[in-house]
């Protein structure tokens, strides 16, 4: 008998970077420690910090000399992403053990549809259960993991109970559960949305379900559309075990415009470093660099640069940033908001040579 209702998992290593480092080496067990970017001189950025530097409000994406100043006595260690990403296949080996129906979200995270599981186990929670165990016994690392009917709640559920919880939401819970949820929690609703969802008084999902889905999609877009169904537990999304990604870019808002290349570079030089994270959390290397302006208008210009050297890091991605910003039209306008990105992938090429008629190889 077909199941009624999907069976996702979803898998959130617990302060990924900093317990492999904690695993690795002794004298940081216990210690407040912080993996990314040195303070030093104009400092980089948190990739991750162990629950020991958390607790000072140290999170991933913060300056490290904003980090250091919270926890002062904090270490820093720069990422060893080859070590992560070795893990990381140990990790994705266990999963497979249960299903080859796998969405990497990045090295540290991933949806699992265990609805028909190898071993005939049939239920999501013991399955849960069990990669969690192994992880936890073979790699002695934790994981949280999130359960339910849909990609949307698994992912908040994992979240819950960090670290090494294990978050089970039903179906017949999942429409509550929305409810009593704070905006900031929704999949998909940044900071930016948040404090507009606030700001026009919607604070919890019980909020945004007084609006219709014309009102939410007026305010917020096309997400708004995703808004007004996934308070309502509606999320449809299968896992995507052979998703290719095609760009990988972050952006930020600003509150006072933007209006010399003089205060954009900063700006984009802290943008680069955040994309540089997510590319090595991925594994991802990519040729083309683009930036994104958003004027005070809200009109929207982007300019791309393409390189013959893979870029991945801080220091490579940076000078073409730079290049573009030269040659871009926008000195002495008023840029609300500033986005780096980065596409044409080292893993489409190498698809396009292992598969260069374009079929899904089976064996």
């Amino acid at each position: 008998m077909e199941a009624t209702h999907r069976k996702i998992i979803h898998i959130d290593m617990d302060a990924f970077y900093a317990s492999v480092e904690q695993r690795d080496f002794p004298e940081y067990r216990g210690k407040p420690l912080i993996v990314g970017g040195s303070p030093e001189g104009r400092g980089g950025v948190v990739a991750t910090a162990s629950y020991e530097a958390r607790r000072y409000g140290v999170h991933a994406a913060m300056p490290s000399k904003t980090a250091q100043r919270l926890c002062p006595g904090a270490i820093f260690v720069y990422p060893r992403f080859d070590t992560y990403k070795a893990v990381s296949q140990q990790i994705h080996e266990i999963f497979h053990r249960y299903t080859d129906i796998i969405e990497p979200l990045s090295l540290d995270e991933a949806y699992l549809d265990v609805t028909h599981d190898k071993q005939g186990i049939s239920s999501a929670i013991a399955i849960a259960r069990l990669i969690k165990a192994a992880i936890k016994e073979e790699l002695r690392l934790t994981a949280s993991a999130g359960i339910s009917v849909n990609k949307s709640v698994a992912k908040i559920a994992s979240d819950i109970n960090k670290p090494d919880g294990l978050t089970f939401i039903g179906p017949s819970k999942i429409e509550a559960f929305m409810e009593q949820l704070a905006v900031e929690k929704f999949h998909g609703v940044g900071k930016v949305t948040a404090a507009k969802m606030n700001a026009m008084g919607l604070h919890t999902g019980s909020d945004l379900k007084k609006l219709s889905e014309t009102d939410l999609i007026q305010h917020f877009g096309k997400p708004g559309k995703f808004y007004y169904q996934i308070v309502r537990g509606i999320d449809n999304r299968a896992v995507q075990p052979y998703r290719e990604t095609k760009s990988v870019s972050v952006e930020d808002t600003y509150q006072e415009d933007l209006t010399t290349k003089a205060a954009m570079l900063p700006e984009l030089e802290l943008l680069t470093e955040k994309l540089a994270q997510r590319l090595l959390r991925s594994g991802l290397k990519g040729r083309t660099v683009t930036l994104k302006f958003k004027f005070h208008d809200f009109t929207i210009i982007t300019r791309s640069h393409s390189s013959a050297e893979l870029m991945n890091s801080k220091e490579t991605i940076f000078p073409i940033v730079k290049i573009i910003l030269d040659k871009a039209p926008v000195e002495e306008k008023r840029v609300r908001l500033l986005g780096v990105g980065i596409s044409n992938f080292e893993i489409a090429d190498q698809r396009k040579k292992d598969n260069p008629d374009g079929q899904l190889r089976l064996f």
